[in-house]
């Protein structure tokens, strides 16, 4: 009986230990039951830490971003050409007149001429391409009968100076033979008291031979670009 006794004792003194401490888990500023764990029992991590204190690793700074440049500081951002005050020529600003050239195909006809414009505007202006070229009597220009033209040389800018002069040379198929004439294709010459020459930019310009007609076979001209140079 002596021996019941003490194991009812101890029994009874581990349901108060056990109480007590069950007690002391649910009053205020104790731990909380569970602490350190999550609801399904997982181990749950702790926070990361926002301490500014030496111990942390302070973060990278970042690098300041650079001003854009200011329009109007350091080099402009685009370097503008000082022109040189030359515009393009136009239809009053020339004054055109055609000669026979030194150097021209054999034949009875005109063979060659040159035209020659000269700038009568009293300032700077360009030109510049091939011309075209028409036949013309000395009425309207609606007659004219435009003659195919082929191109020979390279074509720039040509600044003409006020009293300056600017030039291109038309070689013609030359006619055969005397008085009339004839072409060695077959066909028939023709004559034109003038032409129309036609300036890129700068109008036609209808002028006459200082000595002479047109003369000329299948209606074909080659033609230079306006150039600087006096041709020949």
């Amino acid at each position: 009986m002596y021996g019941i006794g003490i194991r009812r004792v101890a029994t009874a003194m581990m349901t108060a230990s056990a109480a007590t401490l069950l007690m002391t888990a649910c009053q205020p500023g104790g731990t909380p039951a569970g602490a350190g764990s999550s609801p399904s029992g997982a181990p749950v991590k702790p926070a990361a830490s926002t301490s500014t204190s030496g111990s942390a690793s302070p973060s990278t700074p970042s690098t300041p971003s650079t001003p854009a440049a200011s329009a109007t500081s350091g080099s402009p951002a685009h370097t503008t050409t000082p022109s040189t005050g030359a515009k393009a020529c136009g239809l009053p600003d020339l004054k055109a007149s055609m000669y026979q050239a030194a150097v021209r195909p054999d034949g009875t006809g005109t063979g060659a001429a040159i035209v020659e414009f000269t700038n009568v505007s009293g300032k700077a202006c360009t030109v510049q391409g091939y011309p075209t070229v028409a036949g013309a009597g000395n009425g309207s220009p609606a007659k004219n009968r435009p003659l195919k033209v082929t191109t020979t040389g390279g074509a720039s800018a040509v600044k003409v100076a006020a009293g300056g002069k600017a030039w291109t040379k038309l070689t013609f198929v030359q006619v055969q033979g005397e008085a009339d004439g004839y072409c060695k294709s077959g066909a028939t010459p023709a004559s034109y008291p003038t032409l129309v020459v036609g300036v890129p930019g700068a109008g036609a310009h209808q002028v006459a031979l200082t000595d002479g007609v047109i003369a000329e076979c299948d209606d074909k001209v080659t033609v230079t670009a306006l150039s600087a140079a006096k041709p020949s």
